[in-house]
Order: structure tokens, then sequence, then C-alpha cells
């Protein structure tokens, strides 16, 4: 497919090809079909479906895709990924261990959570 020289420039002035979070907005008539196995792992953010490819995490949406790199594949260290790629779930996670550490020795004390 060619593309006319003068609407190409136009078009890359207009549109902003990376969103506020660093993702590479693919538009789908650039790449129509993900032939990748769709996954539950990350955040949707309001996507259709989500797919991993290595550390490459690609959202689906109605007109696009976005995709951005982790640094960590969450299928082999889901806790090494929410540490470093994910670190607002990592509080979460610590206090879950926490509660799991008290629980399991029996000293259900709030203070030991905290």
């Amino acid at each position: 497919m060619k593309v006319n020289f003068i609407l190409k420039v136009r078009l890359e002035s207009i549109v902003s090809f990376i969103d506020e979070e660093g993702n590479i907005l693919v538009p789908k008539f650039v790449r129509p079909i993900i032939k990748y196995t769709p996954t539950i792992l990350g955040e949707k953010k309001g996507s259709k479906r989500q797919y991993r490819l290595g550390n490459l995490h690609i959202r689906e949406y109605s007109d696009h895709y976005k995709v951005h790199e982790d640094k960590i594949d969450p299928r082999t260290d889901p806790l090494g990924h929410i540490l470093i790629d994910v670190p607002n779930h990592a509080e979460v996670v610590i206090m879950l261990g926490r509660i799991a550490k008290s629980v399991l020795s029996k000293s259900c004390d709030i203070k030991d959570i905290w």
C-alpha cells in the first residue's frame, strides 16, 4: 500500500503514537490481527483482550493496540514482575505476606502485621 507523503506527514503531526504511560499505540489498520494466545495476566485497563510475547505486553482495544515491554515476564517470575513492573501493587503483596505469616504462626494480632 502506497501512502501519500503529505498525508503521512499530516497524520504524524496530528496523531501521537505514544500514550501518557509510555505505551506504543498501534492502529488496527497497521496490524489488524494478533495471532498470540490471549492471557489473563495484567491489568486490563479497559482492553478487550491482552497478549504476552516474552516481555512484550499487548492490550487490544476496539481500534488499536497498546504495547509496552515489561522488565520481568510475570509468567516466569510473578513476584519479581509485581515488585519491578507494578510497584503500586508491591505494597499489597507485602501486606498479604505479613498477614499470611501472622496467620501461619497463629499470632494473628493486628499489631504484628504492621
